[in-house]
């Protein structure tokens, strides 16, 4: 029994616990609320807020090895970490034309095929062990490489990021997986229809054998051997055309100490080949039409338009900003094309300049197939309204605001900071480049969005790629082709 009492006595506790929770929650019931002016929330045009704050790049160093590498350097000791990025002249648009695919399969393999002194599988497991990571690949335009570490064992990590520069391996095994995984890429790529509208619209755009368009096929990737891959990094990887950018827990002048002596042996080779040019961009301006069938599609996947600019040109902020008054939630092809004329669940358009070569400015959207003549009509017109009348203010005002005030996004932390100072020197940008875009964007006017609309878009002379049913033809100038499976 005395077992029993005992056992019972914390049921019993609870039942008082509970019934003053309930006296206490009655008793709380029975006190006024403070006045409703007090609860009741601000409409959102009610709000205030402060004025964003200025952009302020941090204080970095740059300087340049003997041996010519510049080398970028910006501290951030909030973590005990360093990251950072090696950029170097190479690009995809300089492959051989039976050979795209060469400069991405390069790219890979830097991290990947091993080196001279470690084998590839070494390399992975001393990685993984440190909980450090290098990632490489090239781009269109660039090449690069991405890194990693805690500060304890950067050293460390920043000589093996040298010896894979300058001692590269091609392993036959990983070069055989960096091939058969982009032969599969190609057998996968038309397995989206908007990957296949987009990827034939720049085809369109550029010509089907431009280096800015060309794609790799399986036939072109079989043609790549180790030998070539080798010739690549002799080519490419000399210290001349690198930069390298570090962020993170390091004293900066010791650090460009460290890295002289790091990579400072590493020499240009004597008979290193000049770089080929940058592959100039050859303009079509008759419209034309492609669609690519495929039957049992429901809805037309539409790119159209034209050849951009680069972010030198004059009236590039100016388009920016004319792009936002486009676009987004409070945008016109929303609001006009998908809200109003229920034509299309996504629309929108891009001016998308390139850092030196012409970019393409196009319209984007996914409609049924019978509807696609009307969508197309109406994202023209949008574009003629741009031209024939100024936006209004408060357009004009939340096209700007939307830019800025997502622009400081771009500037979370240091690393996306410093991989923007890498851009600008690489693209030989000025370096106070985001504030002349902060300050042109504010002073556009709705006189310089419809001068830019008239004088830069051309719809006229669009061209325009569709992937779909069978359809009528919604232009003139059109072509119908059958999809290859």
């Amino acid at each position: 029994m005395l077992t029993m009492a005992v056992r019972a006595q914390p049921y019993r506790s609870l039942g008082r616990s509970l019934c003053l929770f309930v006296l206490s929650t009655l008793l709380l019931c029975l006190i006024p609320p403070p006045a409703a002016t007090a609860m009741t929330p601000k409409h959102y045009t009610e709000l205030t807020f402060p004025p964003l704050p200025d952009i302020q790049l941090p204080p970095y160093e740059r300087r340049q090895l003997t041996n010519g590498m510049v080398v970028y350097l910006l501290e951030d000791h909030e973590w005990p970490l360093v990251r950072g990025t090696l950029v170097f002249r190479a690009g995809s648009r300089w492959d051989p034309p039976d050979q795209v695919g060469l400069a991405e399969v390069s790219g890979d393999l830097i991290r990947t095929g091993g080196t001279q002194v470690h084998r590839a599988a070494e390399i992975d497991q001393w990685l993984e062990d440190r909980a450090a990571a290098i990632e490489s690949g090239v781009g269109k335009s660039l090449g690069r490489i991405n890194f990693n570490s805690l500060k304890e064992h950067s050293e460390a990590v920043l000589n093996q990021l040298a010896e894979m520069l300058q001692a590269p391996a091609v392993e036959p095994e990983r070069f055989e997986l960096a091939i058969r995984r982009r032969q599969g890429m190609v057998q996968r790529r038309d397995d989206q229809p908007n990957a296949q509208a987009e990827r034939e619209f720049s085809k369109l755009i550029y010509g089907a054998e431009s280096p800015y368009a060309r794609t790799q096929e399986l036939e072109t990737l079989a043609k790549i051997t180790p030998a070539d891959v080798q010739q690549f990094y002799r080519r490419y990887l000399a210290p001349s055309r690198c930069i390298l950018g570090l962020v993170g827990d390091f004293d900066a002048s010791q650090m460009g100490d460290r890295l002289e002596a790091i990579f400072g042996s590493w020499q240009d080779l004597p008979d290193l080949p000049p770089l080929p040019p940058v592959p100039t961009v050859t303009v079509d301006t008759s419209p034309t039409t492609v669609v690519i069938n495929r039957p049992y599609l429901s809805q037309s996947y539409i790119y159209t338009g034209q050849l951009g600019g680069t972010l030198k040109d004059a009236d590039v902020f100016n388009l920016y900003v004319l792009n936002g008054v486009l676009n987004g939630f409070g945008g016109r092809l929303f609001n006009e094309v998908r809200s109003r004329q229920g034509l299309a669940y996504s629309v929108y358009a891009a001016w998308s300049p390139e850092f030196d070569y012409p970019g393409v400015f196009y319209g984007v959207g996914q409609t049924q197939t019978q509807t696609t003549a009307k969508f197309l009509n109406a994202l023209r017109q949008e574009i003629q309204r741009l031209q024939q009348e100024p936006v209004s203010a408060a357009e004009l005002n939340y096209a700007k605001d939307s830019i800025l005030n997502s622009f400081v996004f771009n500037f979370r932390d240091r690393l996306q900071i410093l991989n923007r100072l890498l851009r600008y020197e690489y693209y030989d940008l000025p370096k106070d480049f985001i504030f002349r875009y902060q300050r042109a964007v504010k002073a556009a006017t709705a006189a310089d969005l419809q001068r830019v609309a008239q004088t830069r878009l051309k719809p006229e002379q669009w061209r325009t790629l569709i992937v779909g049913a069978p359809i009528p033809c919604p232009t003139t100038n059109c072509q119908q082709r059958q999809h290859q499976s």
